[in-house]
């Protein structure tokens, strides 16, 4: 429970005793009637005026739900039991569930640490834990707590995404990215929403980041980006693995004793196996029959 709850300590009884109390006096309301006598008759209309009055004190509670119990402006607890029950006709009874709900947050636009447009979206799983927050600390006639988990949610997505880049390649390599954080971002981005939420007794289960990716003004480009990088990374290990087969190659040569190659020679095979090696298409042969 949060601090500002606490459970409902007044008069209450099982729903099924005080129908039977209720049937009890419906038989004495027809007895009194039937007796044909003014004054069991004035008894008849006062006990009929109670049991209308008895009535109107039964709830129906499913688990994981609760009753706020307001008696005349004053705040008198919260009732969580269970089952078919009666309680004080006179309290007023605000039904709050505490079932765990979620938020898909839809994708917003928003700029990132280095000023790209991004679309960044959310997915948030709440219940409410605090029901006297819930309901008196929200103004209902404006706003209810679903709309306002929408709302802080938007904004703590926002606060989020404006301290992290998309990326590495607009950051330091080892900087904490959207793109990159994983549960580092999602783990603050649950904090930012539990301290925004708590206000009104709500309570983050989970939240995490479900969409991500550049504004369409700038997807484009950043694609094309995205790609060079991609080669230039690729044809650098390419590189990397021709030299050292061409290494091998002039190694097996030596120590086999195959063919003397002179240093004129050698960098000639090298040019040769390095375009093989390293072109997109495949190299055409030329056989040099010798002078």
């Amino acid at each position: 429970m949060g601090n500002n709850e606490y459970p409902y300590k007044g008069f209450s009884m099982n729903g099924f005793v005080m129908l039977f109390f209720q049937l009890v006096l419906a038989l004495v309301i027809v007895a009194c009637v039937f007796a044909a006598n003014p004054g069991w008759t004035v008894l008849a209309v006062i006990l009929g005026v109670i049991w209308v009055f008895l009535s109107s004190g039964y709830i129906k509670q499913e688990p994981n739900e609760s009753r706020v119990l307001v008696f005349f402006g004053k705040y008198s607890g919260t009732y969580r039991k269970v089952g078919f029950n009666w309680i004080n006709p006179l309290l007023t009874k605000k039904r709050i569930s505490l079932r765990i709900r979620n938020l898909d947050v839809e994708p917003i636009k928003v700029n990132d640490k280095v000023g790209n447009p991004i679309l960044i979206g959310l997915v948030l799983v709440w219940k409410i834990n605090d029901t006297y927050r819930a309901v008196f600390d929200l103004d209902s006639g404006s706003t209810s707590y679903q709309s306002f988990v929408a709302i802080q949610s938007d904004a703590a997505l926002r606060e989020v995404a404006g301290k992290y880049a998309y990326d590495n390649e607009s950051s330091h390599a080892d900087e904490l990215t959207l793109r990159s954080g994983g549960e580092e971002i999602n783990e603050e981005l649950e904090r930012k929403l539990n301290e925004r939420l708590a206000m009104a007794g709500i309570e983050v289960v989970e939240a995490r980041i479900n969409y991500l990716a550049y504004a369409p003004e700038i997807a484009a480009v950043m694609l094309r980006r995205q790609q060079a990088s991609a080669i230039i990374s690729a044809r650098e290990k390419i590189v990397e693995g021709a030299v050292t087969m061409v290494k091998l190659a002039l190694d097996r040569l030596d120590e086999e004793n195959v063919v003397k190659l002179d240093n004129e020679r050698k960098a000639a095979m090298v040019g040769n196996l390095l375009v093989v090696l390293c072109a997109d298409d495949a190299a055409q042969p030329v056989v040099n029959a010798g002078n």
